[in-house]
Protein backbone atom coordinates (compact mmCIF):
# COMPACT_ATOMS: atom_id res chain seq x y z
CA UNK A 1 0.00 0.00 0.00
CA UNK A 2 1.51 3.50 -0.76
CA UNK A 3 2.34 6.15 1.53
CA UNK A 4 -0.90 8.49 0.99
CA UNK A 5 -3.05 6.06 0.94
CA UNK A 6 -2.24 4.11 3.83
CA UNK A 7 -2.27 7.35 5.94
CA UNK A 8 -5.31 8.14 4.10
CA UNK A 9 -6.69 4.70 5.46
CA UNK A 10 -5.62 5.54 9.05
CA UNK A 11 -7.11 8.57 8.99
CA UNK A 12 -10.92 7.32 7.85
CA UNK A 13 -10.17 4.19 10.47
CA UNK A 14 -9.69 6.42 13.19
CA UNK A 15 -12.64 9.18 12.39
CA UNK A 16 -14.65 5.77 12.29
CA UNK A 17 -13.39 4.75 15.94
CA UNK A 18 -13.48 8.23 16.76
CA UNK A 19 -17.22 9.32 15.90
CA UNK A 20 -19.48 6.19 18.19
CA UNK A 21 -16.88 6.76 21.28
CA UNK A 22 -17.51 10.74 21.31
CA UNK A 23 -21.11 9.98 20.75
CA UNK A 24 -21.34 7.77 23.90
CA UNK A 25 -19.10 10.23 25.70
CA UNK A 26 -20.93 13.61 24.55
CA UNK A 27 -24.52 12.17 25.77
CA UNK A 28 -23.47 10.77 29.34
CA UNK A 29 -21.73 13.84 29.67
CA UNK A 30 -24.71 16.03 28.99
CA UNK A 31 -26.82 13.36 31.46
CA UNK A 32 -24.68 13.86 34.67
CA UNK A 33 -22.79 17.59 34.07
CA UNK A 34 -25.16 18.80 31.26
CA UNK A 35 -22.01 19.87 29.54
CA UNK A 36 -20.76 17.80 26.60
CA UNK A 37 -17.23 16.23 26.45
CA UNK A 38 -14.44 18.35 25.20
CA UNK A 39 -13.95 17.23 21.32
CA UNK A 40 -10.40 18.50 20.54
CA UNK A 41 -9.14 17.01 23.80
CA UNK A 42 -11.05 13.39 23.21
CA UNK A 43 -8.96 14.20 19.39
CA UNK A 44 -5.62 14.92 21.05
CA UNK A 45 -5.68 12.20 23.36
CA UNK A 46 -7.16 9.77 20.72
CA UNK A 47 -4.09 10.74 18.41
CA UNK A 48 -1.46 11.80 21.10
CA UNK A 49 -1.74 7.12 22.38
CA UNK A 50 -1.77 6.28 18.14
CA UNK A 51 1.43 8.70 17.79
CA UNK A 52 3.34 7.52 20.75
CA UNK A 53 2.73 3.69 20.11
CA UNK A 54 3.86 3.88 16.66
CA UNK A 55 6.95 6.01 17.72
CA UNK A 56 8.02 3.69 20.67
CA UNK A 57 7.20 0.81 18.12
CA UNK A 58 10.32 -1.41 17.14
CA UNK A 59 12.87 0.28 19.66
CA UNK A 60 13.66 -2.12 21.42
CA UNK A 61 12.65 -0.22 24.90
CA UNK A 62 11.86 -1.73 28.22
CA UNK A 63 8.23 -2.43 28.84
CA UNK A 64 8.58 -0.16 32.30
CA UNK A 65 10.33 2.92 30.22
CA UNK A 66 6.92 2.35 27.28
CA UNK A 67 4.33 2.37 30.25
CA UNK A 68 5.93 5.07 31.87
CA UNK A 69 5.37 7.06 28.82
CA UNK A 70 1.74 6.89 28.55
CA UNK A 71 1.70 7.08 31.53
CA UNK A 72 2.99 10.36 31.51
CA UNK A 73 1.30 11.26 28.60
CA UNK A 74 -2.23 10.47 29.88
CA UNK A 75 -1.70 12.34 32.77
CA UNK A 76 -1.24 15.42 30.38
CA UNK A 77 -3.90 14.63 28.47
CA UNK A 78 -6.30 13.61 31.36
CA UNK A 79 -5.27 16.96 33.11
CA UNK A 80 -6.24 18.86 29.47
CA UNK A 81 -9.72 17.60 29.49
CA UNK A 82 -10.51 18.68 33.23
CA UNK A 83 -9.15 21.73 32.13
CA UNK A 84 -11.48 22.27 29.65
CA UNK A 85 -14.31 21.32 31.54
CA UNK A 86 -14.53 24.11 34.64
CA UNK A 87 -11.06 26.12 34.42
CA UNK A 88 -11.12 28.13 31.03
CA UNK A 89 -10.86 31.44 33.13
CA UNK A 90 -7.50 30.57 34.31
CA UNK A 91 -4.30 29.73 31.79
CA UNK A 92 -3.21 25.78 31.33
CA UNK A 93 0.03 26.38 32.08
CA UNK A 94 -1.16 28.56 35.41
CA UNK A 95 -1.13 26.47 38.39
CA UNK A 96 -3.99 28.48 40.14
CA UNK A 97 -6.29 26.12 38.30
CA UNK A 98 -4.43 23.02 39.48
CA UNK A 99 -4.94 24.30 43.35
CA UNK A 100 -8.18 25.20 42.82
CA UNK A 101 -8.81 21.87 41.50
CA UNK A 102 -7.19 20.51 44.61
CA UNK A 103 -8.55 22.57 46.68
CA UNK A 104 -12.01 21.93 46.35
CA UNK A 105 -14.60 20.21 48.31
CA UNK A 106 -17.15 17.79 45.87
CA UNK A 107 -20.38 16.21 46.88
CA UNK A 108 -20.92 12.97 45.77
CA UNK A 109 -22.43 13.65 42.23
CA UNK A 110 -19.36 15.75 41.14
CA UNK A 111 -17.24 12.54 42.17
CA UNK A 112 -19.18 10.62 39.98
CA UNK A 113 -18.67 13.52 37.18
CA UNK A 114 -14.71 13.77 37.24
CA UNK A 115 -14.55 9.60 37.65
CA UNK A 116 -16.53 9.58 34.55
CA UNK A 117 -14.37 12.45 32.73
CA UNK A 118 -11.50 9.93 34.16
CA UNK A 119 -13.05 7.28 32.83
CA UNK A 120 -13.80 8.56 28.91
CA UNK A 121 -9.98 10.01 28.94
CA UNK A 122 -9.33 6.71 29.63
CA UNK A 123 -11.24 5.32 26.61
CA UNK A 124 -9.86 7.78 24.20
CA UNK A 125 -6.34 6.76 25.18
CA UNK A 126 -7.18 3.12 25.22
CA UNK A 127 -8.93 3.25 21.76
CA UNK A 128 -6.05 5.47 20.36
CA UNK A 129 -3.44 2.60 21.59
CA UNK A 130 -5.49 -0.34 19.90
CA UNK A 131 -6.08 1.78 17.03
CA UNK A 132 -1.73 2.32 16.08
CA UNK A 133 -1.57 -1.45 16.75
CA UNK A 134 -4.99 -2.91 14.94
CA UNK A 135 -4.91 -4.32 11.74
CA UNK A 136 -5.76 -2.57 8.53
CA UNK A 137 -7.17 -5.69 6.67
CA UNK A 138 -10.78 -5.25 5.09
CA UNK A 139 -12.09 -7.75 7.10
CA UNK A 140 -10.83 -6.11 10.40
CA UNK A 141 -12.16 -2.65 9.31
CA UNK A 142 -15.51 -4.45 8.74
CA UNK A 143 -15.45 -5.74 11.83
CA UNK A 144 -15.08 -2.68 13.35
CA UNK A 145 -17.63 -1.21 11.37
CA UNK A 146 -19.95 -3.78 13.10
CA UNK A 147 -19.15 -2.74 16.42
CA UNK A 148 -19.30 0.97 15.94
CA UNK A 149 -22.57 0.40 14.23
CA UNK A 150 -24.04 -1.57 17.15
CA UNK A 151 -22.72 1.09 19.57
CA UNK A 152 -25.01 3.55 17.58
CA UNK A 153 -28.28 1.00 17.93
CA UNK A 154 -27.83 0.72 21.35
CA UNK A 155 -27.35 5.11 22.11
CA UNK A 156 -30.49 5.32 20.29
CA UNK A 157 -32.27 2.74 22.10
CA UNK A 158 -31.48 3.92 25.28
CA UNK A 159 -32.49 7.60 24.17
CA UNK A 160 -35.58 6.33 22.99
CA UNK A 161 -36.45 4.33 26.41
CA UNK A 162 -35.72 7.34 28.68
CA UNK A 163 -37.89 9.64 26.47
CA UNK A 164 -40.71 7.34 26.19
CA UNK A 165 -40.64 5.42 29.26
CA UNK A 166 -39.38 8.25 31.74
CA UNK A 167 -40.39 11.51 30.00
CA UNK A 168 -36.59 12.63 29.76
CA UNK A 169 -35.61 14.13 26.45
CA UNK A 170 -31.60 14.51 26.38
CA UNK A 171 -30.99 17.99 24.16
CA UNK A 172 -28.08 15.73 22.46
CA UNK A 173 -27.59 16.29 18.46
CA UNK A 174 -23.81 14.80 19.29
CA UNK A 175 -25.29 11.21 18.16
CA UNK A 176 -27.37 11.86 15.07
CA UNK A 177 -24.34 13.60 13.41
CA UNK A 178 -21.74 11.55 14.31
CA UNK A 179 -23.60 9.06 12.48
CA UNK A 180 -23.30 10.16 9.60
CA UNK A 181 -20.04 10.98 10.18
CA UNK A 182 -19.26 7.59 10.99
CA UNK A 183 -20.94 5.98 7.49
CA UNK A 184 -18.86 8.65 5.77
CA UNK A 185 -15.23 7.36 7.65
CA UNK A 186 -16.74 4.06 7.31
CA UNK A 187 -17.42 3.65 4.10
CA UNK A 188 -14.28 5.49 3.45
CA UNK A 189 -12.03 3.05 5.07
CA UNK A 190 -13.94 -0.08 4.04
CA UNK A 191 -13.23 1.17 0.12
CA UNK A 192 -9.27 1.93 0.79
CA UNK A 193 -8.75 -1.43 2.98
CA UNK A 194 -10.60 -3.16 -0.33
CA UNK A 195 -8.54 -1.40 -2.53
CA UNK A 196 -5.29 -1.90 -0.84
CA UNK A 197 -3.54 -4.42 -3.01
CA UNK A 198 -1.34 -4.06 -5.48
CA UNK A 199 -2.62 -4.77 -8.18
CA UNK A 200 -2.21 -2.68 -11.24
CA UNK A 201 -5.23 -0.21 -12.37
CA UNK A 202 -5.79 1.24 -15.33
CA UNK A 203 -8.46 4.04 -16.69
CA UNK A 204 -10.07 4.08 -20.27
CA UNK A 205 -8.64 5.56 -23.34
CA UNK A 206 -8.83 9.27 -22.88
CA UNK A 207 -10.59 8.92 -19.34
CA UNK A 208 -7.26 9.23 -17.51
CA UNK A 209 -7.73 12.56 -16.18
CA UNK A 210 -11.30 12.49 -15.34
CA UNK A 211 -10.73 9.59 -13.06
CA UNK A 212 -8.38 10.83 -11.46
CA UNK A 213 -10.03 13.95 -11.03
CA UNK A 214 -13.27 11.99 -9.42
CA UNK A 215 -11.57 9.72 -7.44
CA UNK A 216 -9.58 12.78 -5.90
CA UNK A 217 -13.05 15.01 -5.52
CA UNK A 218 -14.44 11.91 -3.62
CA UNK A 219 -11.92 11.46 -1.20
CA UNK A 220 -12.00 15.03 -0.49
CA UNK A 221 -15.52 15.25 -0.41
CA UNK A 222 -15.61 12.18 2.08
CA UNK A 223 -13.00 13.33 4.52
CA UNK A 224 -14.11 16.74 4.34
CA UNK A 225 -17.58 15.96 4.94
CA UNK A 226 -16.64 13.24 7.75
CA UNK A 227 -14.40 16.64 9.73
CA UNK A 228 -17.77 18.30 9.48
CA UNK A 229 -20.05 16.20 11.00
CA UNK A 230 -17.45 15.10 13.55
CA UNK A 231 -16.74 18.74 14.65
CA UNK A 232 -20.66 19.93 13.95
CA UNK A 233 -21.66 18.80 17.67
CA UNK A 234 -18.80 21.19 19.36
CA UNK A 235 -19.34 23.86 16.59
CA UNK A 236 -23.39 23.92 17.78
CA UNK A 237 -22.10 24.19 21.40
CA UNK A 238 -19.77 27.32 20.65
CA UNK A 239 -22.06 29.24 18.34
CA UNK A 240 -24.85 28.71 21.57
CA UNK A 241 -22.35 30.18 23.62
CA UNK A 242 -22.01 33.08 21.16
CA UNK A 243 -25.57 33.25 20.86
CA UNK A 244 -25.83 34.43 24.57
CA UNK A 245 -22.82 36.76 24.33
CA UNK A 246 -24.81 37.96 20.95
CA UNK A 247 -27.83 38.15 23.08
CA UNK A 248 -26.44 40.95 26.05
CA UNK A 249 -24.24 43.09 23.31
CA UNK A 250 -26.57 43.34 20.11
CA UNK A 251 -29.90 44.27 21.48
CA UNK A 252 -31.68 45.62 18.11
CA UNK A 253 -30.01 43.03 16.06
CA UNK A 254 -30.89 39.84 18.15
CA UNK A 255 -33.99 38.72 16.05
CA UNK A 256 -32.21 38.58 13.05
CA UNK A 257 -29.14 36.69 14.29
CA UNK A 258 -31.59 34.53 16.44
CA UNK A 259 -32.63 33.44 12.71
CA UNK A 260 -29.42 32.60 11.01
CA UNK A 261 -28.14 30.96 14.17
CA UNK A 262 -31.52 29.30 14.17
CA UNK A 263 -30.82 27.91 10.28
CA UNK A 264 -27.30 27.40 10.53
CA UNK A 265 -27.27 25.31 13.40
CA UNK A 266 -30.51 24.10 13.60
CA UNK A 267 -31.40 25.31 17.32
CA UNK A 268 -34.54 23.95 18.87
CA UNK A 269 -36.61 25.74 21.26
CA UNK A 270 -35.73 24.60 25.13
CA UNK A 271 -37.91 22.07 26.60
CA UNK A 272 -39.12 22.57 30.30
CA UNK A 273 -37.24 19.41 32.33
CA UNK A 274 -39.90 16.93 33.97
CA UNK A 275 -39.95 17.20 37.85
CA UNK A 276 -39.93 14.16 39.83
CA UNK A 277 -41.83 14.33 42.92
CA UNK A 278 -39.57 13.17 45.74
CA UNK A 279 -39.21 9.63 46.67
CA UNK A 280 -40.59 8.08 50.54
CA UNK A 281 -38.41 6.29 51.69
CA UNK A 282 -40.60 4.82 54.20
CA UNK A 283 -39.36 4.18 58.04
CA UNK A 284 -36.73 1.76 57.08
CA UNK A 285 -34.87 1.06 60.70
CA UNK A 286 -31.01 -0.37 60.88
CA UNK A 287 -31.49 -3.37 63.14
CA UNK A 288 -27.96 -4.11 64.90
CA UNK A 289 -26.56 -7.63 63.90
CA UNK A 290 -27.16 -9.98 67.19
CA UNK A 291 -23.97 -11.71 67.82
CA UNK A 292 -24.82 -15.60 68.66
CA UNK A 293 -22.69 -17.70 71.30
CA UNK A 294 -20.57 -19.29 68.85
CA UNK A 295 -17.67 -17.38 69.89
CA UNK A 296 -17.15 -18.83 72.76
CA UNK A 297 -16.77 -21.97 71.67
CA UNK A 298 -12.56 -22.38 71.58
CA UNK A 299 -12.47 -25.42 68.97
CA UNK A 300 -14.03 -22.99 66.98
CA UNK A 301 -12.19 -20.64 68.12
CA UNK A 302 -9.12 -22.61 67.15
CA UNK A 303 -10.60 -23.61 63.57
CA UNK A 304 -11.40 -20.05 62.61
CA UNK A 305 -7.54 -18.99 63.68
CA UNK A 306 -6.16 -21.83 61.15
CA UNK A 307 -8.06 -20.97 58.40
CA UNK A 308 -7.44 -17.27 58.88
CA UNK A 309 -3.93 -17.66 58.93
CA UNK A 310 -3.74 -19.84 55.93
CA UNK A 311 -5.73 -17.61 53.73
CA UNK A 312 -3.09 -15.02 54.73
CA UNK A 313 -0.28 -16.91 54.03
CA UNK A 314 -1.47 -18.23 50.48
CA UNK A 315 -2.33 -14.43 49.62
CA UNK A 316 1.06 -13.77 50.73
CA UNK A 317 2.68 -16.13 48.39
CA UNK A 318 0.07 -15.38 45.32
CA UNK A 319 1.12 -11.45 45.68
CA UNK A 320 4.86 -12.33 45.90
CA UNK A 321 4.51 -14.45 42.43
CA UNK A 322 2.52 -11.69 40.98
CA UNK A 323 4.89 -9.05 42.29
CA UNK A 324 7.74 -11.35 40.22
CA UNK A 325 6.33 -11.42 37.53
CA UNK A 326 5.24 -8.10 37.18
CA UNK A 327 8.73 -7.30 37.66
CA UNK A 328 10.00 -9.35 35.57
CA UNK A 329 7.09 -8.51 32.49
CA UNK A 330 8.45 -4.56 33.05
CA UNK A 331 11.86 -4.57 32.89
CA UNK A 332 12.05 -7.12 29.67
CA UNK A 333 12.44 -5.43 26.17
CA UNK A 334 10.19 -5.44 23.63
CA UNK A 335 11.09 -7.14 20.20
CA UNK A 336 14.04 -4.76 18.16
CA UNK A 337 13.89 -4.52 14.61
CA UNK A 338 16.67 -4.70 12.30
CA UNK A 339 17.31 -1.10 10.95
CA UNK A 340 19.31 -0.11 8.44
CA UNK A 341 22.52 1.73 8.91
CA UNK A 342 22.75 5.32 7.19
CA UNK A 343 24.25 5.50 3.28
CA UNK A 344 26.08 8.34 3.71
CA UNK A 345 27.27 8.31 0.17
CA UNK A 346 23.81 7.63 -0.86
CA UNK A 347 22.50 10.67 1.56
CA UNK A 348 25.45 13.03 -0.26
CA UNK A 349 24.08 11.96 -3.74
CA UNK A 350 20.58 12.78 -2.49
CA UNK A 351 21.38 16.15 -1.33
CA UNK A 352 23.19 16.95 -4.25
CA UNK A 353 20.09 15.85 -6.60
CA UNK A 354 18.26 18.24 -4.15
CA UNK A 355 20.43 21.50 -4.40
CA UNK A 356 20.67 20.65 -8.14
CA UNK A 357 17.15 20.35 -8.42
CA UNK A 358 16.52 23.59 -6.21
CA UNK A 359 19.11 25.87 -8.21
CA UNK A 360 17.16 24.29 -11.63
CA UNK A 361 13.51 25.82 -9.85
CA UNK A 362 14.97 28.96 -9.22
CA UNK A 363 16.64 29.49 -12.18
CA UNK A 364 13.72 28.47 -14.15
CA UNK A 365 11.87 31.08 -11.88
CA UNK A 366 14.37 33.70 -12.33
CA UNK A 367 13.97 33.01 -15.99
CA UNK A 368 10.20 33.12 -16.28
CA UNK A 369 10.37 36.24 -14.52
CA UNK A 370 12.65 38.06 -17.34
CA UNK A 371 11.43 36.39 -20.11
CA UNK A 372 13.10 34.24 -22.46
CA UNK A 373 15.81 35.70 -24.74
CA UNK A 374 16.27 32.83 -27.55
CA UNK A 375 13.02 31.59 -29.99
CA UNK A 376 14.37 28.37 -29.54
CA UNK A 377 13.52 27.98 -25.75
CA UNK A 378 10.44 29.73 -26.07
CA UNK A 379 9.63 27.33 -28.54
CA UNK A 380 10.27 24.44 -26.47
CA UNK A 381 8.31 26.17 -23.68
CA UNK A 382 5.63 26.45 -25.66
CA UNK A 383 5.82 22.17 -26.51
CA UNK A 384 6.11 21.61 -22.62
CA UNK A 385 2.66 24.07 -22.64
CA UNK A 386 0.63 22.02 -25.32
CA UNK A 387 1.99 18.98 -24.21
CA UNK A 388 0.43 19.88 -20.67
CA UNK A 389 -2.76 20.83 -22.27
CA UNK A 390 -3.15 17.68 -23.52
CA UNK A 391 -2.03 18.41 -27.20
CA UNK A 392 1.60 16.97 -27.10
CA UNK A 393 3.60 17.75 -30.16
CA UNK A 394 3.59 14.48 -32.49
CA UNK A 395 6.61 13.33 -34.69
CA UNK A 396 5.53 13.71 -38.02
CA UNK A 397 4.29 17.28 -37.34
CA UNK A 398 6.26 20.05 -38.32
CA UNK A 399 6.07 23.25 -36.40
CA UNK A 400 3.70 25.18 -38.55
CA UNK A 401 1.29 22.10 -38.44
CA UNK A 402 1.56 21.83 -34.79
CA UNK A 403 1.07 25.68 -34.20
CA UNK A 404 -2.18 25.05 -36.59
CA UNK A 405 -3.40 22.24 -34.32
CA UNK A 406 -2.66 24.43 -31.08
CA UNK A 407 -4.77 27.04 -32.77
CA UNK A 408 -7.56 24.97 -33.47
CA UNK A 409 -7.56 24.01 -30.15
CA UNK A 410 -7.50 27.24 -28.25
CA UNK A 411 -9.00 29.86 -31.15
CA UNK A 412 -8.24 32.40 -28.39
CA UNK A 413 -5.13 32.08 -28.58
CA UNK A 414 -4.41 32.19 -32.12
CA UNK A 415 -2.13 35.77 -32.66
CA UNK A 416 -0.09 34.29 -30.02
CA UNK A 417 0.95 30.91 -30.89
CA UNK A 418 1.45 32.05 -34.27
CA UNK A 419 3.76 34.64 -33.33
CA UNK A 420 6.20 32.04 -31.27
CA UNK A 421 5.66 29.69 -34.26
CA UNK A 422 6.53 32.19 -36.47
CA UNK A 423 10.06 33.85 -34.19
CA UNK A 424 11.07 29.96 -34.39
CA UNK A 425 10.80 29.33 -38.14
CA UNK A 426 12.48 32.78 -38.62
CA UNK A 427 15.64 31.55 -36.22
CA UNK A 428 16.04 27.83 -37.18
CA UNK A 429 15.00 27.81 -41.07
CA UNK A 430 14.96 31.79 -41.81
CA UNK A 431 18.66 31.94 -40.27
CA UNK A 432 17.12 35.48 -39.27
CA UNK A 433 18.71 37.26 -35.72
CA UNK A 434 15.57 38.69 -33.72
CA UNK A 435 15.71 41.80 -32.75
CA UNK A 436 14.87 43.26 -28.70
CA UNK A 437 11.21 44.08 -29.90
CA UNK A 438 10.56 41.19 -31.44
CA UNK A 439 11.40 38.96 -28.63
CA UNK A 440 9.58 41.48 -26.42
CA UNK A 441 6.25 40.74 -28.82
CA UNK A 442 7.08 36.64 -28.33
CA UNK A 443 7.63 36.83 -24.32
CA UNK A 444 4.66 39.03 -24.27
CA UNK A 445 2.10 36.09 -26.24
CA UNK A 446 3.97 33.70 -23.87
CA UNK A 447 2.83 35.31 -21.13
CA UNK A 448 -0.76 35.62 -22.34
CA UNK A 449 -0.58 31.54 -22.76
CA UNK A 450 0.41 31.20 -19.44
CA UNK A 451 -2.68 33.35 -17.55
CA UNK A 452 -5.10 31.89 -15.80
CA UNK A 453 -7.84 32.85 -17.64
CA UNK A 454 -7.08 30.01 -20.16
CA UNK A 455 -6.98 27.44 -17.39
CA UNK A 456 -10.53 25.71 -17.98
CA UNK A 457 -10.02 25.76 -21.60
CA UNK A 458 -6.81 23.41 -21.35
CA UNK A 459 -8.10 21.36 -18.31
CA UNK A 460 -11.51 21.00 -21.07
CA UNK A 461 -8.23 19.74 -23.39
CA UNK A 462 -6.80 17.60 -21.13
CA UNK A 463 -9.25 15.47 -20.34
CA UNK A 464 -10.86 14.76 -23.29
CA UNK A 465 -7.59 14.00 -25.57
CA UNK A 466 -8.06 12.82 -29.08
CA UNK A 467 -6.97 9.45 -30.32
CA UNK A 468 -3.89 10.67 -32.29
CA UNK A 469 -2.72 12.54 -29.43
CA UNK A 470 -1.84 9.01 -27.85
CA UNK A 471 1.05 8.47 -30.65
CA UNK A 472 4.87 9.29 -29.67
CA UNK A 473 5.83 12.77 -28.62
CA UNK A 474 8.62 14.74 -28.87
CA UNK A 475 10.10 17.25 -26.48
CA UNK A 476 13.29 18.80 -27.20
Amino acid sequence: MKKNQAALLFLAHGGMELSWRYAWASFLMICLAHQPFPLPEAIGTFLLAAVLIRVVRGRGLRVISILGLHIIGFLLAASRIIYSFNYRAYSYFDKSWLLAFLGTTRDSLEWLILVMILVFALVFWLAGVALARRSTAHLSICSRFDYGAAAFFCLFILKSLLLVKFGVAVKDPAPLLLLFSFFIFSLLAIGLARNSDHARRRFLAGYKGIGILVSFTVVVLAVGAGLVLLFMPYLSTAAEAGYGVLRSAAGPLLPMLARVLIFLFGGRPEQQEPSFPPIDRGGAKYIPYDESSWQNDPVLKILGGGSLGLGLLLGLILCALGAWYLLRWLFSRTTQEDRKHINWRQALRWAQRLWAALAMGLKRAVQRLKGYRDAVKLYRALLKWGHRSGRPHLLRETPAEYGARLQKQFPSLTGDIGRIVEAFNLVIYGEVALDDGQMTLANRSWRRLRSFRYWPARFKSWFLQEEGDQEPTLLF
